[in-house]
């Protein structure tokens, strides 16, 4: 496959898509125990008027993609991008000093096997401790 077909074929919605699949089905079900939490923060897309109102109530340019909720008060913020050109934007990256500032981990992912790269170590832990 050429980048150029990799890339149309994975975009970022998709990369998305298939990280919230396989978090929700392997971490996130009733019968998890724990049971995890992944929710997506959508804050694009809005017309001027809607955008406004978004704004007016909570909404922050440049927050993750993904938030993750785990055992113990862990809390990951995960940012998707496509392999090639996928950067970030100046609010992407003033949000990514904030919380990391804040102790909190921030992570940029570029496909499923990198984002399970990155919350192996902390299912391993939890998995761990119960």
């Amino acid at each position: 496959m050429t980048p150029e077909t990799r890339q149309r074929i994975f975009t970022e919605g998709r990369i998305q898509q298939f990280i919230v699949a396989y978090f929700r089905n392997t971490y996130c079900l009733a019968h998890h125990k724990p049971r995890c939490s992944l929710f997506s923060v959508p804050n694009d897309g809005y017309n001027v008027k809607e955008q406004m109102v978004k704004k007016a109530t909570g909404l922050l340019s440049g927050v993750s993609d993904l938030i993750v909720l785990l055992p113990n008060a862990i809390t990951l913020f995960v940012e998707v991008k496509i392999e090639s050109g996928g950067v970030q934007s100046d609010s992407q990256k003033e949000f990514e000093k904030t919380v990391t500032d804040l102790g909190f981990r921030y992570v940029i992912v570029r496909s499923l096997d990198e984002f399970k790269i990155f919350i192996s170590p902390f299912m391993e832990d939890i998995n761990r401790l119960s």
